[in-house]
């Protein structure tokens, strides 16, 4: 059965963005990623994509990053809820002295939800709560 793995803003980001200095190795790490995860993602990190991508890459590149999340099978989107949103803001009282977002939260507690232990992310903040990321930090 395979792995599910957690995918956060700064992958998706740099999956889409060719100017991103990760741009590479994120494209090398998520095509190994589909021939053995199930990838896993919140509507809020969707909803932080398209912004960034809308503002740096124009609607057309958020509405296609949109289109692609919401009919790939491999895919699950997991929508906020009051029970997420309380356990994120218990992660983000815990974590206070970590510059954390409400999205990260979100993600950490959906992960904690759904029993996934890794993520494809560039950021940090992945370990400082205890998971592991891929690609592994250099």
């Amino acid at each position: 059965m395979p792995e599910d793995v957690f995918v956060d803003t700064s992958a998706w980001v740099a999956l889409a963005d060719r100017g991103e200095d990760t741009h590479t190795l994120a494209e090398e790490a998520y095509r190994d990623l589909l021939l053995q995860c199930w990838l896993v993602t919140t509507n809020l990190v969707v909803a932080e994509i398209f912004i960034l991508l809308r503002r740096h890459l124009g609607v057309a590149a958020g509405l296609r990053f949109m289109a692609a999340v919401g009919t790939s099978p491999r895919i699950h989107l997991v929508r906020s809820s009051e029970g997420l949103e309380q356990e994120a803001e218990n992660i983000l009282y815990k974590y206070r002295n970590h510059e954390l977002s409400f999205t990260d939260a979100v993600s950490f507690a959906s992960m904690e939800t759904c029993g996934v232990r890794r993520a494809f992310s560039f950021d940090r903040h992945f370990i400082v709560v205890g998971f592991s990321v891929v690609p592994a930090p250099v």
